[in-house]
C-alpha cells in the first residue's frame, strides 16, 4: 500500500492557531516590510541581535502607524442636535425613555423616520 503523505503545510497534532502563529503573512509594501522586520527585532530576547536589526526610522513609522490606527478605531460621537418634537414623538409612539429616545435619535442623525424604522426593526 502506498503511503499517505500530508502536504507540507500541515502539522500533526497542531491545532489551527498553532500553525498561524508560525505562518508568517507576507506584507504588502516594502513599507510594511520594513516596519514587520522593525517589529520582529524588537521581540527579540538576544540585546546583540535587536541591536543590528533596529531601523529607528522603520521603528518610528510602526508606531506611528499602530498609533493612527488605534485613533481611527475610536468611536467618534458626532455633535447631533435634536429637536424636542421628535424626542417626545419617540417617547409618545414606542414608549421610550427620553434619554433613550435622545440617544436612538443621535445615532440616526436627528432623522426621527429612520430612528424609529431602525427601533421597530431590531424590536
Amino acid at each position: 500500500m502506498a503511503e499517505h503523505r500530508e502536504p507540507p503545510a500541515i502539522v500533526e497534532g497542531a491545532t489551527t492557531a498553532d500553525v498561524e502563529d508560525e505562518v508568517e503573512q507576507t506584507a504588502k509594501s516594502a513599507e510594511d516590510r520594513k516596519a514587520a522586520a522593525a517589529m520582529a527585532a524588537l521581540d527579540a530576547r538576544d540585546e546583540d541581535t535587536a541591536n543590528k536589526n533596529v531601523d529607528q526610522e522603520a521603528v518610528s513609522k510602526a508606531m506611528s502607524q499602530l498609533k493612527t490606527d488605534s485613533n481611527v478605531k475610536k468611536d467618534v460621537k458626532k455633535a447631533v442636535k435634536v429637536d424636542a418634537a421628535d424626542v417626545a414623538l419617540l417617547v409618545d409612539q414606542l414608549e421610550l425613555a427620553k434619554p433613550k429616545a435622545t440617544e436612538l435619535l443621535k445615532q440616526h442623525d436627528g432623522n426621527a423616520v429612520t430612528a424609529m424604522r431602525a427601533y421597530i426593526a431590531v424590536q
